[in-house]
């Protein structure tokens, strides 16, 4: 045995079978093909048969020579190797991806994408037209709020240039409807119970006159009020605001004191008219021909630990009839 058997021997591989035959290396196995040419044509130890195959001593040979000095082809690149039988070829490295796409990197979208269109809602959804027209709109109640809110504002204020040159455009503006009472925040605050009645002379199916009982307007509004969370502003200041201004437009006497007079009268008449049709039809109560209005005022009792006293007792304020008109009981009748 010389020392290429031992040498062979030692770096044997196992085949498939067990056997611990001498096998190539596949690394060189085009190495091998190519120079058995060679050795086939005349090398030394070749049948000159020309098969073509290595004989076992020249591999044998190779592996002796130790790492770094073989006589052989270098292998080639793992990625240049055909696929073995059976097995899908790997993808080439010049065919993968952008290096710059590092695992785990979301993917951008693509620019050229189009954008969802965004679901308009309010004003926005409107067509122009219709756009145009909401905002005329929102600029008219704007306007008409800073002017009513200019106009309460000089009704209030003391004289001065403007109320002297348009004082009778602020009065129709503000009066009836928008006076305001400041009383609440006097020296002397209101300290009496006030209750508007009325009572009517009204015009039965049959043709004759009767006169109705006073109805106690201002308890039907305490009774709505009571216990209602959101009480209507007609519920709460109509009637008071009504009679206040016809009590500071009028005398004593029951005459009207200044040109507003006439109007608090109307105003006040208007009001009790439809609060008498609203709590009975005319067709049970008849076509009103005449209201007459008075007030029921009662102080208000101090605590128990005020040496102050005071009448309890009502006094009454009782205003002449006043003859309802067609168009005053008409508008009654709608309201």
């Amino acid at each position: 045995m010389d020392a290429y058997d031992e040498d062979s021997g030692a770096g044997a591989r196992p085949g498939p079978d067990g056997s611990t035959g001498a096998r190539l290396p596949e690394e060189s196995a085009a190495g091998a093909d190519s120079g058995a040419g060679d050795l086939g044509s005349g090398g030394p130890g070749s049948s000159g048969s020309g098969t073509g195959r290595r004989p076992a001593w020249a591999g044998r040979r190779d592996r002796a020579s130790g790492p770094g000095r073989t006589s052989g082809p270098a292998p080639e690149p793992r990625s240049a190797r055909a696929p073995e039988s059976g097995q899908p070829a790997r993808p080439d490295a010049s065919a993968r991806p952008d290096a710059s796409a590092q695992p785990g990197a979301q993917a951008q979208p693509d620019a050229s994408a189009s954008a969802p269109c965004e679901s308009r809602t309010g004003v926005a959804a409107l067509s122009r037209r219709y756009q145009v027209g909401a905002a005329l709109a929102l600029a008219v109640v704007s306007v008409a709020a800073c002017v009513h809110l200019l106009m309460v504002f000089l009704s209030l204020a003391p004289a001065n240039t403007v109320t002297k040159q348009h004082g009778k455009a602020v009065e129709e503006w503000v009066y009836p409807e928008f006076e305001q009472n400041w009383k609440l925040f006097a020296p002397n605050p209101l300290q009496q119970n006030i209750a508007v009645q009325v009572r009517a002379e009204v015009r039965t199916k049959d043709g004759g006159l009767r006169t109705t009982g006073w109805t106690d307007l201002s308890a039907e509004d305490g009774a709505a009020i009571d216990g209602n969370l959101a009480p209507s502003h007609t519920q709460q200041n109509e009637l008071r605001r009504a009679w206040d201004f016809f009590v500071a437009t009028h005398g004593t006497d029951n005459r009207p004191v200044g040109t507003r007079g006439s109007l608090s009268e109307q105003y006040l008449r208007r009001i009790v008219v439809m609060r008498l049709y609203r709590d009975e039809p005319a067709d049970r109560l008849g076509v009103i021909q005449q209201v007459q209005v008075r007030s029921s005022t009662t102080n208000v009792q101090p605590p128990k630990w005020s040496p102050e006293r005071v009448s309890d007792q009502p006094v009454y304020r009782q205003l002449p009839w006043w003859t309802v008109t067609a168009d005053e009981a008409a508008g009654g009748v709608r309201s």
